[in-house]
């Protein structure tokens, strides 16, 4: 979860796991979007010796869709190559041999660079070749100054501005708890196997990731490169999903190396669909489909699995969702809504509606303005704040919370009139408590998370020797 490891054939391949994809209007540049896609989960950041790298044989691709079919209109690609350094023949088994002060220092052993490609309507054109990414945070003692590491990695291409490296994990969700039987600690009381009302865990506290982010004029992807004037206007919003491919044949041996079509092992566009949505037996397929191909996975959101075992794991504390989850003929349309085809104008100053075609994309009304960091809602539109997730989705939105709401039905009253929702749903959350829910961005600094205030906004890595997850207590003997 997010997208961490969330099916089965993916969870073996993490260079190419999708965990977390990002779109939103730069808080700092309102004229940008901000997109950013995220890979390779649940990096340890004490990783030695060899430390994480994007795949040199992974196409990675960022999608957008500016004309409401599902299917990709402008597609930015990243390709990645790794160079070992020459460090005087001393044929070492360090990623690094000193102080990497610089991205071109000597004394950092790996290296990876990389190009971007933008393909659209016009044709193809390259961004930037020979990007280089900053390494991974060894330690205070090899990289002192992360920060100038990261400034360096940021290159332009004329307006738009470009990233590729290891940050900071920003998504966050109580594992444990979780996915022990949908326990969620402070509604232990209502759970079917009684407990104390506890705080809920970041289970990916202090981990990282590696991100591929973009911040571009939103007049280079809207459609015919328009600035929508309103949040009405029919073309003001943007579909966004990521996806990995790999070629079809790989060669092992002496003559090593990959050959062959590209093929679509990993996407993601809304958060936790093929984790929460998607049944196991499709995940895989899931992972390999086109989002303009979605209208064949309805019947998961119209049935979807967790409301029916909130019913169970929750006894009475959902009565009007067993009611009308009951009923086979009542299908989810809040869910369609809010996931599939975006929001019709249903709530005062918000809608991302993109037209019938159900497709899987983080949906973004560009022409909604962002909302300042300290007065930012984590819980998006249904906190009141129409700058964050389901528009689009900031590095900080509590997107499991905003979600377990939704399947829960705190939404469903606004499509279906005649539905009341239980007084729980729009209670419940998984991170905090137990009895106060984190609202704003500084009330996540209590479980290890800080974002930076411009690109490409999640914080620097954690590193392998100051990490705290791995900080063993002293005991005075």
């Amino acid at each position: 979860m997010s997208s961490h490891a969330e099916a089965p054939e993916i969870s073996k391949d993490p260079v190419a796991d999708s965990t977390d994809l990002y779109a939103f209007i730069s808080p700092d540049a309102p004229s940008m979007v901000t997109l950013i896609a995220n890979y390779i989960p649940r990096q340890q950041p004490a990783g030695g010796p060899n430390f994480f790298e994007f795949g040199d044989d992974v196409l990675y691709e960022i999608h957008i869709d500016n004309t409401g079919d599902g299917d990709s209109d402008i597609t930015y690609q990243f390709r990645f190559n790794t160079v070992l350094t020459d460090t005087g023949g001393n044929d070492t088994f360090l990623y690094n041999t000193g102080q990497i002060k610089s991205l071109s220092d000597a004394t950092w052993n790996r290296k990876q660079f990389y190009t971007v490609t933008r393909k659209d309507k016009h044709g193809t054109h390259v961004l930037g070749k020979h990007l280089a990414c900053p390494p991974c945070n060894v330690g205070k003692n090899s990289i002192p100054d992360y920060a100038a590491l990261t400034a360096q990695a940021i290159h332009t291409s004329g307006s738009t501005k470009i990233f590729a490296g290891q940050r900071a994990d920003g998504f966050y969700v109580d594992l444990g708890s979780i996915f022990d039987l949908g326990d969620l600690r402070p509604f232990q009381p209502d759970f079917l196997l009684k407990g104390a009302a506890i705080a809920g865990v970041n289970s990916l506290a202090a981990t990282n990731v590696h991100s591929i982010a973009l911040q571009i004029p939103i007049t280079q992807l809207t459609k015919g490169g328009k600035l929508p004037g309103a949040y009405t206007d029919a073309d003001s919003t943007i579909g966004v999903w990521t996806t990995a491919s790999r070629q079809k044949t790989k060669i092992y041996g002496e003559h090593k190396g990959n050959t062959g079509p590209w093929e679509q092992v990993s996407r993601l566009g809304n958060p936790l669909i093929n984790e929460v949505i998607i049944p196991m037996g499709k995940k895989d397929y899931w992972n390999g489909e086109e989002p303009e191909r979605d209208s064949q996975f309805s019947k998961y959101y119209d049935h979807p699995g967790l409301a029916a075992l909130l019913n169970v794991l929750y006894p009475g504390a959902f009565p009007n969702l067993a009611a009308y989850t009951a009923v086979k003929s009542n299908t989810r349309p809040d869910l369609d809504a809010v996931l599939l085809t975006g929001v019709p104008p249903l709530f005062p100053g918000f809608q991302n509606y993109t037209g019938k075609t159900k497709a899987d994309m983080l949906r973004l009304n560009v022409a909604i303005p962002p909302t300042a960091t300290a007065s930012a809602s984590i819980l998006g539109v249904v906190g009141g704040d129409n700058a964050g997730f389901p528009n689009g989705r900031r590095v900080y939105d509590d997107v499991v919370s905003i979600e377990l709401k939704a399947v829960a039905g705190a939404l469903l009253g606004a499509v279906v009139k005649s539905y009341k929702p239980d007084a729980a749903a729009g209670l419940l959350f998984d991170v905090g408590g137990p009895t106060a829910e984190p609202a704003k961005v500084s009330d996540l600094t209590a479980f290890g998370l800080t974002f930076g205030s411009s690109f490409p906004y999640l914080a620097d890595p954690w590193d392998g020797y100051d990490n705290p997850a791995t900080q063993l207590q002293g005991v005075a003997g």
